[in-house]
């Protein structure tokens, strides 16, 4: 099993399979509207823009697990954010990222970056980092900005 092996939805609905990022430096972001860290969009879309053309892709699940901080619906979610910070990189359809329904991707995440059980992810934006052989190489907290993350981004493109 490989992070190539899984689909998820878009925020429209429509299956994505992972397998489309495949050779691409991923960072996979789980966010929310409303977050105390939710500035940290505008971090992340000046990320997109300066190395997406070198092959560098976020990806953006929201969440709405902690605090019902992304109570939207995925629509919502998406006109917010792109009316608010421009956000161009993709964004997916709602899911969680702890517990039984987890998302079967972070599901897979967490097992890579924080042991056999993998463990919980506590807050929203917290980041993963993926090379272009997709392997999870770094797991980032949520009080990480996203311009911190440059040099590990640069390394892997």
């Amino acid at each position: 099993m490989n992070i190539y092996d899984f689909k998820v939805k878009d925020k429209k609905g429509n299956e994505v399979s992972m397998n489309d990022y495949k050779d691409k430096v991923l960072l996979i972001v789980n966010t929310a509207t409303g977050c105390g860290f939710t500035p940290q969009y505008e971090g992340l879309q000046n990320l997109y823009e300066k190395y997406n053309d070198k092959g560098f892709e976020i990806l953006d699940f929201p969440c709405n697990q902690f605090a019902n901080q992304a109570p939207g619906t995925d629509e919502e979610i998406a006109s917010f954010c792109s009316a608010r910070y421009g956000i161009t990189f993709p964004q997916f359809a709602k899911i969680n990222v702890n517990g039984d329904d987890a998302e079967p991707l972070y599901k897979y995440l967490k097992e890579q970056q924080g042991g056999v059980m993998g463990s919980n992810i506590k807050w929203n934006f917290t980041k993963f980092l993926v090379d272009r052989s997709g392997n999870v190489v770094d797991r980032f907290a949520p009080t990480k900005n996203p311009e911190s993350l440059e040099k590990d981004i640069e390394k892997l493109l």
